[in-house]
Formats: structure tokens, C-alpha cells, sequence
């Protein structure tokens, strides 16, 4: 059993700069010097669920890419069920569901049930297992009634859905998602932080990991949140210890005063 069910140790990522015009065509190959993430450490306990918070550019997408095994950093390790993001992808992938909010590698022709089973597929559920998982997990998403229409007649509510379904339709022991309740109505996305919070995490002790912009969405889920800014960790402690330490009684004040306090990238070059 590993340590952790999610390590993070001084992680890096960097881009090439965005080039556009006769400067992309002069340097095909630009050197990766945009920073996604900078020195960025943590660790998720099996069974916990964490919130990953911060502005737009604060680096929680790539992170997340990174531990669903999509990019590679550039410096630092993670590893994900003990298995090392990088160096042993495919044991890690079979440890996580992951879900970005999109609709990418669905079958627009194909219905909802048929797309859910080629999936199942991928993971290697039998066709008995797949059945039932399938029936179970959009009984779950609200999508039961709507599981032999074709993927392209569903709305953009109805396809975050769907993909939130095939994130969990595997059973996996770590969920990685970004923005779980984009696009669902206030009802849907009530129903689905229940399901989060008291059947996957607490029921199943699933290891969660997700990004989210919604601070009641974190207050409620998470046992502990990790702030960043500019690609670093610039606070990790639980929604009330984050309070206490910026001496605010608000996660949105906690979350302002401690921006506004963190220490410039730059200084830290």
C-alpha cells in the first residue's frame, strides 16, 4: 500500500512561448520557457478529497494533465497509487478516472450506451460487468433515460454528464476532475457533490483531487484545498485552517488575502 494515494514532488512544467506570425516561423522550436508550474509539492491521502483553487493561469489544469498522465513534466516527479506519472504511465492510468468538463473522444453517431461500453471496454470490464456499471453510473448522473440516444442529439449539460460517467464507470481508486459541476443546472450539480462527497469519497474512499472556481463547491467537498498562484503552492490547509491563518472568516477573504500576500514569482528567481 502506497504512502500516499497522490504525491506531487517539486513539479515543473514549461511551455514554449506562444508565437504567432513570422516569429513562429522563424522558431519552430522554441525553447519551453513559459511556466505552468513552479516547485510545486503536496501529497492526497487515500480517501480525501482536495480542492485545487486559484485564478485562471494559476497552473490546476496542467496539473491536473500531469497526473492523468497526458503531459510529462519538465522537472520534479508525482506519482499516482505509488506508480510514477511519467516513468510508469500505464499503471498509473489503470488507478484513475478524469474528467475535464469537455466532450473530447466521444462517438457523436454512437448512443450514450454504446460509447460507455467501448469504454468499459478500454478499461477491461467484462460485457456482464460493463452492463451493469453502465446502468449504474448514469442511474448516478441523471442520464438512465437517455442512454440509447445518439450522443450528438445531448445538450451541453446532458455531455458533461456523460463524461462524468465514463470517469467513473471503471470503479477508480483516484478521481482527477476539473470543474466537476460545469455546465450542470443547480440542482445536477447538487445531487453530483452528494455523490462526491458521502458515496465516493466517504462511502468507497475514493482519493479525489479537483479543480474548481465554485468556493462553496470546495467548502463543501474538501478536507483540504490547495491554493495556487502563478504555478505555486502558496497555501495548503483545510477551508477553516485557511481562514484562521489569513485571520478572515470567508474562504473567498482567505483566498484574496493570501494572493495578495504571496511572494512575486519573480522575487523568487
Amino acid at each position: 500500500m502506497p504512502a500516499h494515494a497522490i504525491s506531487v514532488t517539486t513539479l515543473e512544467k514549461y511551455f514554449p512561448p506562444a508565437l504567432t506570425g513570422w516569429r513562429a516561423l522563424m522558431q519552430p522550436l522554441a525553447r519551453a520557457t513559459e511556466k505552468a508550474l513552479a516547485d510545486v509539492s503536496f501529497t492526497v491521502e487515500q480517501g480525501e478529497a482536495v480542492a485545487l483553487i486559484g485564478a485562471n493561469g494559476a497552473g490546476k489544469s496542467t496539473l491536473l494533465r500531469i497526473l492523468a498522465t497526458l503531459i510529462v513534466p519538465t522537472h520534479g516527479n508525482a506519482t499516482l497509487g505509488g506508480f510514477d506519472v511519467e516513468r510508469e504511465a500505464a499503471e498509473a492510468r489503470r488507478q484513475l478516472g478524469y474528467h475535464t468538463g469537455g466532450d473530447e473522444g466521444f462517438y457523436s453517431r454512437l448512443s450514450a450506451r454504446e460509447n460507455l461500453a467501448f469504454f468499459a471496454a478500454m478499461n477491461n470490464l467484462s460485457a456482464a460487468e460493463a452492463r451493469k456499471r453502465i446502468v449504474s453510473t448514469a442511474e448516478c448522473m441523471g442520464i438512465q433515460d437517455d442512454l440509447d440516444r445518439q450522443v450528438r442529439t445531448f445538450s451541453t449539460g446532458m455531455m458533461h454528464r456523460l463524461g462524468l460517467a465514463r470517469s467513473l464507470l471503471h470503479g477508480p481508486a483516484v478521481l482527477l476532475l476539473d470543474e466537476p459541476t460545469r455546465s450542470l443546472d443547480p440542482l445536477a450539480a447538487a445531487d453530483f457533490r452528494r455523490l462526491l462527497k458521502d458515496d465516493l469519497v466517504r462511502g468507497r474512499g475514493v482519493t479525489l483531487l479537483f479543480a474548481s472556481h465554485t468556493l462553496s463547491e470546495v467548502e463543501e467537498i474538501a478536507d483540504r484545498v490547495v491554493l495556487l498562484d502563478a504555478g505555486r503552492v502558496i497555501a495548503c490547509d483545510s477551508p477553516r485552517g485557511l481562514c484562521a491563518s489569513a485571520h478572515v472568516s470567508t474562504l473567498e477573504a482567505a483566498v484574496s488575502t493570501l494572493a495578495r500576500h504571496a511572494v512575486p514569482a519573480d522575487a523568487l528567481s
